[in-house]
């Protein structure tokens, strides 16, 4: 091949890695708790629809997460269920701790299949769980490290029911999976976010836990010590007012004062 075709061959390749469609096509990697995904998936599509920029999204246990990211894997934000998982993030520093917003609260709720007899629960001190299950099994995110099955185990402590229920918990890998096992019937119990519930037509709420019966449910936001340069913008999207709009429809309680 001649220089000037060599030349011009070069520069070919040059305008289209200065191409508008080169320059737009960026990827935010967002680290996510498994409680979150539909939600999140409304909020990162409406901000693919505004700014053009794409999202490659892991959904699992805040402690998985947290995990993963302090092994190096690649992530731009993470969004944790509790602060537990994101003061370890930090203690590793993986974290841009001024990054880190408080943004959301959740509720936990005593779920069953949709056809269970099972109905209109009252939680309180006493609450005997272990008979209501009866044979049956209790499906919750794994108490020692899953966030919802760590508030499920506080809130039983507190209200006497965990020792006698214990032996009868079925502990998933994550909230969604505790989820899946009542919606199959594998479960006849569960304790889970009142938005997973929101989101499963194969379960039904039958009772609500007190707010006071467990550590507050708070889930906080923030970019990664190895975040690309647009993180900041998205993070700003997650506190504004479009989303508190979706993230409410979805039943989260918005912890902040919304941004325009």
């Amino acid at each position: 091949m001649s220089r000037p075709s060599v030349l011009f061959s070069a520069f070919i390749v040059l305008l289209a890695a200065l191409s508008p469609a080169a320059a737009e096509d960026k990827t935010i990697t967002v680290f996510a708790a498994a409680s979150m995904k539909n939600a999140l998936d409304e909020i990162d599509a409406a901000y693919t629809a505004k700014t053009g920029v794409k999202f490659s999204v892991s959904y699992a246990a805040s402690s998985v997460l947290a995990k993963q990211i302090e092994q190096g894997a690649p992530a731009d934000v993470f969004v944790s269920a509790d602060t537990d998982w994101m003061d370890y993030a930090i203690s590793r520093k993986t974290i841009n701790e001024p990054s880190r917003v408080n943004l959301l609260g959740n509720t936990i709720v005593l779920i069953a299949p949709k056809d269970s007899k099972i109905d209109n629960v009252t939680i309180a001190q006493g609450f005997d769980l272990a008979k209501l299950a009866g044979d049956g099994r209790i499906a919750t995110g794994d108490v020692k490290s899953v966030p919802a099955g760590k508030y499920a185990k506080a809130a039983l402590e507190k209200l006497g029911a965990w020792q006698a229920a214990e032996p009868k918990f079925a502990m998933a890998e994550s909230v969604r999976a505790a989820l899946t096992l009542v919606a199959r019937g594998e479960a006849d119990l569960g304790i889970v976010y009142s938005t997973d519930a929101k989101v499963e037509p194969g379960v039904k709420i039958v009772g609500t836990f007190p707010a006071d019966s467990h550590p507050a449910i708070i889930y906080p936001v923030a970019a990664t010590v190895t975040a690309k340069g647009e993180t900041g913008d998205y993070l700003a999207f997650l506190r504004s007012t479009a989303a508190k709009t979706i993230l409410e429809k979805y039943g989260f309680k918005f912890l902040i004062s919304p941004t325009t």
